[in-house]
């Protein structure tokens, strides 16, 4: 009897998450758009499953189709009155569904899917062995309802999508911040080789004039001396010994 009060239990909790799961997927414009647009969005449409609202077994066919129903509820001309919203919701709508057609980024989804399921079983563990410190019977909130479940469920699903993506970001800033750097020496480094090549081009443009300068100098020179030679020359009085008087006695 414990054994099928049991399962009992859990058929009636797995009753209440499909219920759950179909209020949330009511197929109306607002509620859709109120969805994707909601505070926390950005880390919970990191998630394309939850975005397109279907499980991991969905087909990609199936994925199509649901992704056009929802797509064509939000799209910003059959919403004009919230056309930035709708926008918004639809971009993330596409996303998702270019994110579920590409195998790769589905395994790395599945991936942390899987992580954060084992995460939350650790997550159930603990808070059960806090409660049964209180008292042998007790219960925790998230094995009575699935709303509690499924919130926790979310929350750490949303949060690995959110540190992989932050993760993400932090790898292309620094990817950005290299290349920046690198550019910048490129242009530093071209900059130099520009001025040493102008400078090289002046400096063979004046050889000339210089040269042309130095023998002026030396030629200006050259008469400077020789004028001063001749003017030295033009002036110079021989040395003229005093006549003898003869002696006398």
């Amino acid at each position: 009897m414990a054994g099928s009060s049991k399962e009992d239990k859990f058929e009636s909790f797995m009753k209440d998450v499909k219920e759950i799961e179909k209020r949330d997927q009511v197929l109306t414009s607002d509620k859709q758009i109120d969805r994707l647009t909601k505070a926390g969005s950005k880390y919970l449409n990191l998630n394309p499953y939850e975005v397109l609202q279907i499980s991991q077994d969905t087909t990609e066919e199936d994925m199509r189709k649901k992704y056009k129903k929802l797509s064509i509820l939000v799209h910003p001309d059959k919403n004009p009155d919230e056309k930035e919203r709708a926008q918004k919701a639809f971009d993330a709508l596409k996303t998702a569904k270019e994110t579920l057609s590409d195998p790769d980024q589905v395994k790395k989804i599945k991936l942390l899917l899987e992580e954060a399921a084992a995460l939350l079983e650790m997550n159930l563990k603990d808070k059960r062995k806090e409660a049964k410190k209180l008292s042998p019977l007790a219960t925790i909130q998230e094995d009575d309802s699935p709303e509690a479940y499924n919130r926790l469920k979310r929350a750490i699903t949303a949060k690995l999508f959110a540190d992989r993506e932050i993760k993400k970001q932090e790898l292309q800033d620094r990817q950005q911040q290299e290349k920046k750097r690198e550019r910048e020496n490129e242009l530093e480094q071209e900059e130099s080789a520009k001025r040493q090549k102008e400078f090289e081009k002046n400096w063979d443009e004046s050889r000339n004039n210089r040269v042309s300068d130095w023998r002026s100098f030396q030629a200006n020179n050259k008469k400077k001396k020789e004028k001063k030679k001749a003017k030295a020359a033009s002036t110079f009085k021989p040395f003229k010994p005093p006549s003898l008087k003869p002696e006398q006695r």
